[in-house]
Formats: structure tokens, sequence, C-alpha cells
């Protein structure tokens, strides 16, 4: 992400940044962003000990509605695809504005307007199947992207701007590690299984679960024979909004 333009991270104001903040950074991929942009330090912080490992630069644990700073700490405190993740983003982004003396952001997709292209004809109608059966039975707002600036309104911020970045993930010849693998999990339906539990937490049943994945390895067995003859391409474009609030 971020590979091709980072346009729309311009109002974060980034230049202007001495210490930036990043919530949930993750194994740090906002963060080098960031660092990047801003030429000042930028703390990445988690709940995750193993993936802060993985953050080149100062980090520190923590909980995103409980951050282990002072007041007007940090020019600016940033997140990506954190908000959607929790069950009360509005606290967290309350924490955030505590904590920055100007600027709070918010990179979070519009999980619920995923779209697929794909040379296999069945794929995209079984995709939407299968992530609104799985989002069906996520107890979080997955669609907050779209909706961050009244978050932040809520939370007492002056939204500055909302602007939207598309990010498109390709796979197509030669295909690499990662999508020989995803299509083997399509084929024997792994990644299904592995969200079987959150998919019968929402209106799917145990029998329409059983039908979908069956489906769903069949159509990973045509994406196995279009890769062997290099004709399989496909093409996940998962709309982000980076939503920027002035404390």
């Amino acid at each position: 992400m971020w590979a091709d333009s980072r346009a729309a991270l311009s109002d974060l104001g980034l230049g202007e940044c001495e210490r930036v903040l990043d919530v949930g950074c993750g194994t740090g991929e906002l963060t080098r962003v960031l660092r990047e942009e801003s030429g000042g330090t930028v703390v990445g912080l988690d709940a995750d000990a193993e993936l802060l490992a993985a953050v080149d630069g100062p980090v520190v644990r923590g909980d995103a509605t409980r951050l282990p700073f002072t007041d007007d700490a940090f020019d600016l405190v940033a997140c990506q695809a954190l908000l959607i993740n929790l069950p009360d983003p509005e606290a967290a982004v309350r924490e955030f504005a505590r904590v920055a003396s100007d600027r709070v952001a918010a990179v979070e997709p519009n999980n619920g307007a995923v779209a697929v292209d794909s040379t296999v004809e069945r794929e995209p109608a079984l995709a939407r199947r299968a992530r609104r059966s799985f989002l069906d039975g996520v107890r979080t707002d997955v669609t907050l992207g779209a909706d961050a600036a009244d978050v932040f309104e809520s939370a007492g911020l002056d939204v500055v701007s909302t602007r939207r970045y598309d990010q498109e993930r390709t796979v197509e010849p030669p295909y690499g590690e990662a999508a020989v693998r995803a299509a083997q999990r399509k084929a024997t339906g792994e990644g299904l299984a592995s969200d079987r539990e959150t998919i019968l937490a929402g209106e799917t049943t145990p029998e329409e679960y059983d039908a979908l994945r069956e489906r769903w390895r069949a159509m990973g067995r045509d994406v196995i024979s279009q890769m062997q003859t290099d004709d399989y391409e496909r093409r996940e474009t998962v709309p982000f909004f980076v939503t920027v609030g002035r404390v």
C-alpha cells in the first residue's frame, strides 16, 4: 500500500511534524511511510509484541484506548485499518485527540465495498458472497472508512478532509509464491475453514456454509487450472478513506 501514490496523505501535514504516533502499527507498514514523508520521529504502538518486533524504529506496547503518553505529546496521531476492528472507535479517537497537539488521521477501509475482477468467471460472485457472509458475523463496523468523519466529529474533532485511496491487489503471470499459496487455499477450502466460526456467527446456516465452501473449492480448482497455463488474472480493489481532523 502507498507504493503508487501518497497524494491522499497530503492533509496530514507530515512535512510540519516532528513527532508522530502510529497507533495499531502492526509490522510498521504505515510507520515507514510516515517516517519517509515527515522526516521526524515516528513512534509505533501496538498491543502485539510479536508484530512490534518487526518495526524499524521506536515502538511502545500499549492499548489504543489507553495510550501511555501525556497530553499533546505528538504533533500527529494516525492509524491505518485499526478503527474498523474496535468495538468503540470513538473512544480510541478521543484518546488520539488527547495526545495530539495538532491533528489526528485515520486510514480506514470500507470492507463492504471491496470489488473483485477475475478471469475465473465464478470468482467475483463467490467472493462477494463469502465476504458478505463473513462480515455479517463480524461485530465491529467494517464499513467505517467511508463514515470516519462522523466518528471524528463525535469525538470533538474538526474534520479537515476525507480523501479516498483505492488499494489494488493484482495477480498475474508470472505467479509468485503468495499467489500460488492463495490458489491452493481456495482449492482446499482452507481459507473459508479458518473463517467458519465468524461466518456462522452471522445469519449463515451450517448447511449454507458447507455449500458455499464446496463451490469455493471448485472455483479454486479452476484458478489452479488457469494458472497452469498462465491465463489467470485477478484484481481486488479495496477502497480506503483518509480522514484528517484538527484538535
